[in-house]
């Protein structure tokens, strides 16, 4: 398959809300300098971590919970964090900093920017939690699933990586089986409808997961193996 570029390189919605706590501001100024992803030039472990260590991805970290908990779970694996909210950031920088963190990278921007700029099978895991669900359907060209990023991802990843997908929106979770159904570089890692009405062990609650529940809606958790 061949990426659309009009279709993976434009990064839609927001960048920045309320303003940031005093504290917060403090860390976008003080901390995400020390760890963010370089600007330019290719990327790798030895770049990132100063050694060569298994590499996690996630896009779109939201407030950084789940990265912060990945992180602490396995802290000799090195993990990137993309994500374009300035609020976002500064949450993620509280986890680092409370948890002292010291295998985490972030990038407050465009996720697939960075994905490019690493080598190929290079990611043990990539993360997709909750994206926006562009929920009209002529905004469906804006969803992170579509196959312009998943090649990018699927190419990002070693033979047996791992892309796990979660998802509260119905017309997302109906779009996601449908894309990834038509992919044959993706084994879905599903025997029965339980392995994706529950979460798998090592993933965490997220703050939009219990947002979702709270309102009472469902949550749906995907894991693909790079086949």
């Amino acid at each position: 398959m061949t990426a659309d570029p009009t279709t993976i390189r434009r990064l839609y919605g927001r960048s920045k809300g309320r303003p940031l706590r005093a504290g917060q501001a403090s860390l976008v100024e003080e901390l995400l300098p020390t760890l963010s992803v370089p600007e330019e030039g290719p990327l790798d472990s030895r770049r990132l971590f100063g050694d060569d260590r298994p590499l996690h991805f996630e896009i779109g970290f939201g407030g950084g919970e789940h990265l912060a908990f990945r992180a602490d779970l396995l802290p000799d694996h090195g993990f990137i964090g993309a994500e374009p909210f300035l609020n976002g950031v500064a949450a993620a920088l509280g986890h680092v900093r409370d948890q002292h963190l010291a295998n985490v990278r972030l990038h407050m921007g465009d996720a697939l920017e960075v994905l490019e700029r690493l080598p190929d099978a290079s990611l043990r895991f990539v993360y997709l939690l909750h994206p926006d669900p562009w929920p009209k359907a002529r905004h469906a060209k804006r969803r992170m699933v579509n196959h312009g990023p998943l090649d990018l991802i699927a190419a990002k990843l070693q033979p047996g990586g791992e892309f796990r997908l979660g998802t509260d929106d119905p017309t997302y979770c109906r779009w996601a089986m449908m894309i990834m159904s038509q992919r044959r570089d993706f084994d879905w890692l599903a025997e029965s409808a339980r392995d994706f009405l529950v979460r798998p062990g090592g993933w965490p609650e997220t703050r939009y997961e219990a947002k979702a529940r709270r309102q009472g809606r469902e949550v749906w958790y995907f894991r693909y193996r790079r086949g």
